[in-house]
């Protein structure tokens, strides 16, 4: 049965959904389909007050509920119902997904629904198992570490991978007891309002998870400062990150998780696999056709074997039917907007400027939707634009080194460290570079995640604060408190 559907028969829901209902508001922001560049409506951006009422919803959920006073068990239980549920709707998720995002409808029920109802399913099994610890204290005394949900945590998820980037957020923060005030990208929110429908299906209580649509200027804004979100839980670019931390520090003092951009690496040396190196990459930069913010998007390359890897990148980065992410056959993704593009663009005609050489690709793709050309860059240094900008799109970088200490240097970037692949036969090379590199995620013989989700994420320098997925991140969803009690 084939995959394919027709976008224009879907339901869009344009509206927040707040204490299990969904609640209207006026239309604001126009959305455009990045496969075909038609008009998909309007969404709504929630006002100061509109966060106010999800927010004072929110806290009375979890407060009346009991949600993160009773058995934890309970919560471990509606978690799983509510991914089996996902499950159970993967085919309606994955088209609400496909045609707003750039994501594929032949990748989303495989990748990235199935990648949420398990994240979901790892936190719901966390609920019972993680807790507080007695400590030791001289014998007339009882010391205890104690924790305990914030009460609503503020989420903001990205365009790039909607219903999987809301998963890693809702679901360490329900596990832990919180009620959840969730903003998606205002140009990608259809999904997460089914998904978040579906929570209260499941028998999660109405008004634990609740969904803003709006901007960053306004909605962003009112969540990120607002006294009544006890914990922030930030993916995006590190500009906004950076936003948000202002905000927060403006508004009064509270914890964040922020995971944001990335400039990643990509080392290849003399004696690695080289086939298998070339397929991780391109898969890498073509995959989403480049937009994550694990992207590896700096091949750094012994140079004696260059010229190798370069013919390998070269022939493995050509698109695969570009086209609608609502057909089947579509293999390759648009960027999500024509600002996006363009962007892209932008730092490429830039970067040839400085001195880079185009291997492959550097335009634009001459067809309906938001389509760029994999592109490779050789022939620069590390000053060059596509070397210091993030770029978020199909766009390599080439460089070569002669010994490890240049390769080292070479991977270190000045403002990013979020991810990192090393490719080499050698063991005892390996574990030097995942040790010396400065990343908060290090791949060696393959790069991107897996499913294993007790593995975190979260980046060094500007690449971010804290970490989703693992146990960290459900950690980083409860506070500590310290109790003596005399005997």
């Amino acid at each position: 049965m084939s995959l394919s559907f027709d976008p224009d028969t879907l339901d869009l829901r344009r509206a927040h959904f707040i204490g299990g209902e969904y609640v209207a508001d006026d239309a604001a922001l126009e959305l455009t389909r990045p496969s075909d560049q038609r008009p998909l409506g309007a969404v709504p951006v929630a006002s100061a007050g509109t966060v106010d009422r999800a927010v004072e919803t929110a806290a009375r959920a979890q407060r009346e509920s009991g949600w993160g006073r009773g058995q934890p068990r309970d919560r471990t239980r509606a978690l799983h119902r509510w991914a089996d549920l996902i499950d159970a709707h993967a085919t309606e998720l994955s088209q609400l997904e496909a045609v707003a995002s750039t994501r594929l409808i032949s990748q989303l029920p495989g990748i990235d629904v199935a990648v949420t109802s398990e994240q979901i399913r790892f936190f719901a099994e966390l609920a019972d198992k993680e807790g507080g610890a007695l400590v030791p204290t001289s014998d007339d005394r009882l010391g205890m570490v104690l924790d305990e949900p914030y009460g609503v945590v503020g989420a903001i998820t990205p365009w790039n991978f909607p219903i999987s980037m809301a998963g890693w957020k809702l679901g360490p923060a329900l596990a832990a007891g919180n009620a959840v005030v969730l903003k998606p990208s205002e140009m990608t929110p259809f999904a997460t309002l089914r998904m978040a429908e579906l929570s209260v299906e499941a028998g999660i209580p109405a008004g634990l998870v609740n969904v803003v649509l709006g901007d960053g200027p306004v909605t962003g804004t009112a969540m990120t400062g607002h006294p009544g979100i006890g914990k922030v839980s930030f993916t995006g670019s590190t500009l906004a990150g950076r936003a948000i931390m202002e905000n927060i520090a403006r508004a009064g003092v509270k914890p964040m998780t922020l995971e944001l951009g990335g400039k990643s690496p990509q080392v290849v040396f003399a004696d690695a696999d080289l086939d298998l190196a070339a397929r991780c990459i391109a898969g890498s930069i073509m995959f989403n056709a480049g937009q994550a913010c694990v992207a590896g998007s700096r091949v750094i390359v012994a140079a004696s074997v260059a010229d190798e890897l370069a013919a390998r990148l070269v022939e493995l980065m050509r698109p695969v039917n570009p086209g609608p992410g609502w057909l089947a056959e579509t293999g390759y993704s648009p960027a999500i907007s024509a600002r996006q593009r363009d962007r892209i663009d932008q730092i490429v005609q830039s970067a040839i400027t400085a001195g880079a050489e185009v291997v492959c690709g550097g335009a634009p793709m001459d067809m309906p939707g938001f389509f760029y050309q994999p592109t490779l860059l050789g022939g620069v240094d590390a000053a060059n634009p596509a070397v210091t900008e993030e770029i978020f799109g199909p766009v390599l970088t080439l460089q070569t080194f002669t010994d490890e200490a240049e390769a080292l240097a070479l991977a270190d970037h000045p403002t990013y460290g979020l991810a990192a692949g090393v490719f080499t036969r050698d063991l005892s090379r390996a574990l030097r570079m995942t040790r010396a590199i400065q990343a908060g995620t290090v791949w060696v013989n393959r790069y991107g995640r897996s499913r294993d989700h007790i593995l975190p994420t979260g980046g060094y320098k500007s690449s971010g604060i804290g970490k989703d997925l693992g146990r960290e991140a459900y950690h980083a969803n409860r506070r500590s408190k310290s109790v003596l009690i005399d005997i």
